[in-house]
């Protein structure tokens, strides 16, 4: 599977799979959805009449109207990806997003130039060029994300079970980290999804370099006889154990 090193906001790199075909047509087809849903729906209010008497009275109004659906319409992959950081709707309904290729947050120059080869990528070649590009990338790029550096990943990872690190814990159980519940959900998801990638790339590294991180944030040592990833693992379930009494 073709993955690409994510920085993290607390600097620890994490390897994302791309996104494939079948996730980027999905979202692709949900926005689709969602834009002649609002034309319908502006149709609809029409025909009831709802708004018949004020296009009566404002002769321009319906072509202004309808200029404003047509410039949404063209505009919303781009407007979408800069504010909602890199995502659509589609996007974030499929938990897919825009990276640049080096594994930052793209710029707005380059959600731009994806967007302008939309034409090219869909319009010109009736929505089989990007299509294909992607089925044949390596990392499944359309020809907008290639000029651009950019390409799409997947937000979550796949973790198998007995790979997932927040799991219920046991109400007799005995935190061995008092503060843990001074991290937040997010440092939670992020040690979680590092266990996560180590069992699938076996990247010691990651292991080393986020328990190096955690430790120092919560300002403790490692136990004696307690690895790293052990440590990583007691972290969550102290966190778990904590967050989840302070609930009753």
């Amino acid at each position: 599977m073709e993955t690409i090193k994510v920085n993290t906001s607390q600097h620890v790199d994490i390897d994302y799979p791309v996104a494939g075909l079948g996730e980027r047509i999905a979202a692709r087809l949900i926005d689709l959805g969602m834009i002649l849903g609002i034309g319908l729906i502006f149709v609809l209010l029409i025909m009831l009449g709802g708004l018949s008497s004020a296009l009566n009275n404002v002769p321009n109004l319906l072509p202004i109207m309808g200029g404003i659906y047509f410039a949404g319409y063209v505009f919303y992959n781009l407007i979408c990806e800069i504010f909602m950081n890199g995502q659509c709707i589609g996007k974030r309904f499929m938990k897919i997003r825009v990276i640049s290729t080096n594994g930052s947050q793209a710029s707005i120059g380059q959600y731009f130039i994806r967007w302008l080869f939309r034409l090219v990528d869909f319009g010109l070649t009736a929505q089989v060029g990007g299509l294909v590009c992607i089925a044949v990338s390596e990392k499944k790029q359309r020809i907008g994300d290639i000029i651009a550096g950019t390409t799409v990943i997947k937000t979550v990872l796949r973790t198998d079970l007995n790979e997932i690190a927040f799991r219920p814990v046991d109400e007799e159980y005995v935190p061995v980290f008092g503060n843990a519940c001074s991290l937040n959900d997010r440092d939670i998801e992020l040690i979680s999804e590092v266990i996560a990638t180590y069992y699938k790339t076996y990247n010691t590294d990651l292991i080393y370099s986020l328990s190096a991180k955690v430790s120092a944030l919560l300002k403790v040592s490692i136990p004696t006889g307690m690895n790293e990833m052990d440590f990583l693992k007691t972290v969550v379930k102290d966190y778990t154990h904590q967050t989840a009494n302070a609930l009753y």
